[in-house]
């Protein structure tokens, strides 16, 4: 899925992002990717149609297992990412998309 599909997704349920980030232009590496998730006690990552949750308040992830839900090919967080609360979304999937988002 492209981030055309979350910006589509995000029309139809009335959401507005308070800040939008150009994956192009401005490039997450591994360790501002790590930095986000000390920031949430939950990261739902999708890739196709698979869905894999941590929830960092319970039990800890390794460095590695998060980086490689986070990271793509070119070595930059994958995109699109969405943090809503204590939540980060990282990759589309509709289903937890509308969980999260409601």
């Amino acid at each position: 899925m492209t981030c055309g599909k979350t910006r589509e997704f995000l029309a139809q349920k009335g959401i507005t992002a308070k800040t939008i980030i150009d994956a192009r232009k401005e490039r997450f590496g591994a360790e501002a990717a790590l930095k986000l998730t000390e920031e949430v006690s939950e990261v739902i990552a999708a890739k196709g149609k698979k869905v894999v949750r941590f929830n960092l308040a319970k039990d800890k992830p390794s460095r590695d297992d998060l980086l490689a839900v986070l990271m793509g090919p070119s070595g930059n967080l994958r995109a699109p990412t969405l943090r809503k609360g204590k939540k980060l979304l990282v990759g589309f999937e509709p289903t937890a998309y509308a969980e999260v988002l409601g």
